[in-house]
């Protein structure tokens, strides 16, 4: 018994080393949202991958700031955003909110973005 205690810690050692392998490159991507030239808040966007990105992880997501300001996240690995196409949306609350469903919906959503190697500064997304 006393050797199988032993053992739990390199298991679980090795464990978690494998899985920080599997983290994407992120790259930073950061912005605004707005509607007629103010601020948009009080909910998130999200990237949602399009079919032609190989990244199938977690959305990239994160809360509007008051300004309408954001920093994406890719959760767990943290800032920033893997490389590729999406559809950018907003919250469903938001959206909806805003009388602008299609806002909410990755098949529906005007918004399209290609994030580079070097990722994205200062992007504005206009709601119209």
């Amino acid at each position: 018994m006393v050797r199988l205690i032993g053992l739990l810690p390199l298991a679980a050692g090795l464990l978690l080393a494998s899985g920080c392998s599997d983290k994407p490159k992120l790259v930073p991507v950061a912005g605004t949202v707005t509607l007629k030239g103010g601020p948009v808040t009080a909910g998130s966007i999200w990237f949602t991958p399009d079919p032609a990105n190989p990244y199938r992880g977690e959305k990239p997501s994160c809360q509007l700031q008051l300004d309408g300001s954001f920093v994406m996240r890719t959760y767990p690995w943290g800032d920033g955003v893997p490389p590729g196409g999406y559809k950018v949306t907003l919250s469903l609350e938001l959206a909806k909110r805003l009388n602008k469903p299609a806002y909410a919906d990755p098949a529906r959503t005007p918004w399209a973005v290609e994030v580079s190697a070097e990722g994205l500064a200062d992007k504005v997304f206009e709601v119209k």
